[in-house]
Formats: structure tokens, C-alpha cells, sequence
């Protein structure tokens, strides 16, 4: 089918456009926050959201089971009640803000996800962890809209279809979770 031999054509562009140098520097902040015992927190939406709470899974187990030096990892997404009561009581673009207001010390990281880069909720969560000391990893477009200029580091999947972009994040997840799994990071 030829859509499916566009498509496919298009993410292996986006896969060859992601900065490797970026990638590593990625692993190494992980490395010192796993390695100091400070904590890793992932936020995003929709299939942003999918994409943390799997990242919490690869690193939590896939890349703490069996190892000596384990992870430290929250998922802002994964409290559903939380979430819920934060954009019911106070609004939506508080829910990871406030659960990082909580938590978050100097040393921690923040993976930050965002297709368009500009989503509230995770802008309001990297500046506050930019200002207690975290440091900032933000996944989203090539520019990356807001977040690609508060985000301390950005990794950028250059595309601007969705698909393409989830597509990106995971593979972006996996280089980082396995660099730990099978390298023994």
C-alpha cells in the first residue's frame, strides 16, 4: 500500500534527523541523576502521557531489574485522582506543576514531552523545575515550540505529523532506557 510506504519513508527522515550528540548528553544527565539517587519525573499529554508512564516502565524495570545502580522515576501522569482533583479544583495547566512543587530537588530530572511544544500544563512544569534546580529534558518537535526554549536540553524529532512524532519519542525512550539495559550504563 503506498501509505504505508509514505509513512514509513517519512519516520525513517524523522529517525535520521535526531541529534545523537543530544541523545548521549540525555544518557549522561539520567546516569548522574540515577547515580546521585535523585529522582526522575515524566509528564505529558495524550500519547505524550502513554509515552511517560512507559518510560517509567522501561527504566524502573527494564533498566533497574538485575542492575546494581537502580532508578528513581514518577510518572506525573500516572495519579489519575490527583490530576483529576488538581484540574477540577484549581485547572488543568497545574496538575504537574503542583505534584513537582511536592517533590522536585536540585539534581532531579524532568523529561517534559510535547509534540507542539507549547502545551501549559508541561511548560508550567519545566519552568518550576528549571527554577528548584532540576535539570530539563524536553521531547518535542524540531523548535519545539515554548518548551524547546526553556527546556535545558532538547530532543527534537523533526516532523510535524503527530504519528511521526510519538513515533520519534519512543524511539528516543528505547535509545535511552537500553543504552542502560544492554550497555550496563
Amino acid at each position: 500500500m503506498q501509505f504505508a510506504k509514505e509513512y514509513v519513508e517519512e519516520l525513517k527522515r524523522a529517525i535520521d534527523g535526531l541529534d545523537a550528540a543530544a541523545i548521549g548528553e540525555a544518557i549522561g544527565w539520567i546516569k548522574d541523576a540515577r547515580d546521585a539517587g535523585r529522582t526522575i519525573y515524566a509528564c505529558g499529554n495524550g500519547g505524550s502521557a502513554a509515552i511517560a508512564s512507559h518510560f517509567l516502565v522501561d527504566l524502573l524495570k527494564g533498566s533497574s531489574y538485575g542492575h546494581e545502580k537502580r532508578f528513581k522515576m514518577i510518572s506525573l501522569n500516572d495519579s489519575v485522582a490527583t490530576i483529576t482533583a488538581y484540574a477540577n479544583d484549581v485547572d488543568y495547566a497545574s496538575v504537574f506543576v503542583e505534584q513537582l512543587r511536592n517533590f522536585a530537588e536540585p539534581g532531579d530530572v524532568l523529561l517534559a514531552i510535547s509534540g507542539s511544544g507549547n502545551s501549559p500544563n508541561v511548560l508550567r512544569a519545566v519552568e518550576y523545575a528549571n527554577s528548584a534546580g532540576c535539570r530539563t529534558i524536553g521531547l518535542t518537535k524540531s523548535g519545539g515550540g515554548r518548551l524547546g526554549e526553556i527546556a535545558q536540553l532538547t530532543l527534537g524529532v523533526p516532523s510535524n505529523h503527530m504519528g511521526r512524532l510519538e513515533d520519534g519519542f519512543t524511539i528516543l525512550m528505547h535509545i535511552i532506557t537500553y543504552a542502560f539495559m544492554e550497555r550496563a550504563v
